[in-house]
């Protein structure tokens, strides 16, 4: 199968540190090349892949001082992937929505992966506007704000099953918040739930712009260096070791979680997840098995000694089970397939009955001018 994978121009493919959907979609394409199907990229001229890469910037955007609006270099890789439309068989965007006018003529043959929230109210107008796109969305929790759009199903986000080595004997001894410093991911909570079990907190995490007061007026007053450390955002080479040292993965979110790429990737290194019932959560983390699901700081500390007490191998076993990039690919490729199944073709009653009446020993004249009289 020949496809076109289109992701954001704001990270690399794979991102260099912070990135989610871009590591998402480097995952899936590089599974689709080794499962032998022709993929073609469409990402920063930066990224790193086994399939054919189309440079729709020269850098990833958020790296690169000189780009001001990002809008202009999206426009341009929107044209270039409209110039090879021809070439795929399916055409798979990672880019929300902003493809939806251009491609619109192509829609039996998109897909679109829906990578944020969807609750918000501005984002009803445009999916009713575009019934026909086909949808993807990364959990079912995510999708639950928009029952009249077109979704084809739910695909969890998935991992290289030797991504990340599992740690079964881990001698870190402190819990990890790994992500983004923002309110929505709930820091405080973090350090709130160390401070009062008395475990050291190592918190690994990139401060946006936007989230830059956030963190200088609440966060970083927090911090002690002791107990509660910021050793700021780290790389895909330096993950797994922070998780798989990690006694636990804190996951404090207060957001309608999309999915939440940090839980499995904890999972990978056989790291037990505590989280806050929000989102996604309920679908990702199974609560006694590989984590536990909470409601309150309250019942984060309390739970946290039950959590530590989880079997690292049956959390490793459970990723392997439910979240690789193979289980992943599969289920896009079901979905491509369908999409590209032809539509039977509709056959008007009136053809129905003229091909009846003939099968009975009329003429196709005396069976059209029948057909034509009970139409009148």
């Amino acid at each position: 199968m020949k496809i076109a994978q289109i992701a954001p121009l704001f990270e690399s493919v794979p991102p260099r540190l912070y990135g989610g959907t871009e590591r998402v979609v480097s995952y899936l394409t590089e599974e689709l090349v080794r499962q032998g199907h022709e993929v073609t990229l469409f990402a920063s001229g930066d990224s790193i892949t086994s399939a054919e890469l189309v440079a729709c910037a020269p850098r990833a955007l958020r790296l690169d001082p000189d780009v001001r609006d990002p809008v202009p270099h999206i426009m341009v890789m929107l044209d270039k992937v409209r110039e090879r439309a021809d070439d795929f068989d399916i055409l798979h965007f990672h880019i929300d929505y902003m493809h939806f006018p251009l491609f619109r003529g192509d829609a039996a043959r998109s897909l679109t992966t829906l990578h944020g929230r969807q609750d918000l109210q501005d984002h009803m107008p445009l999916y009713l506007r575009f019934p026909d796109m086909p949808l993807v969305s990364i959990s079912n929790a995510q999708r639950a704000p928009l029952p009249r759009a077109t979704f084809a199903g739910t695909v969890h986000h998935g991992l290289p099953l030797d991504l990340h080595k599992p740690t079964f004997a881990p001698k870190g001894g402190y819990l990890a918040f790994l992500g983004r410093i923002s309110p929505e991911k709930r820091p405080d909570r973090a350090i709130e739930i160390a401070r009062r079990s008395g475990l050291p907190l190592k918190i690994a995490a990139k401060v946006d712009k936007v989230d830059a007061a956030y963190f200088r007026d609440v966060i970083a007053p927090m911090i002690d260096g002791k107990q509660i450390e910021y050793i700021g955002e780290i790389n895909e080479a330096s993950k797994g070791e922070f998780l798989g040292q990690a006694a636990a993965l804190l996951f404090p979110i207060d957001w309608p979680e999309p999915f939440g790429l940090v839980m499995i990737e904890a999972m990978a290194c056989g790291t037990p997840v505590l989280a806050f019932r929000c989102g996604s959560v309920p679908e990702i983390i199974e609560d006694g098995l590989t984590g536990r699901i909470v409601s309150s700081i309250d019942e984060a500390v309390a739970a946290l000694p039950a959590v530590l007490a989880l079997d690292r191998k049956a959390v490793r076993a459970r990723f392997e089970e439910r979240f690789s990039s193979a289980q992943m690919a599969m289920q896009y490729l079901k979905i491509y397939q369908k999409l590209r199944k032809p539509a039977a073709p509709k056959v008007h009653a009136s053809a129905v009955a003229a091909r009846a009446v003939v099968s009975n020993g009329h003429t196709r004249e005396t069976a059209m001018s029948s057909i034509q009289r009970e139409l009148s």
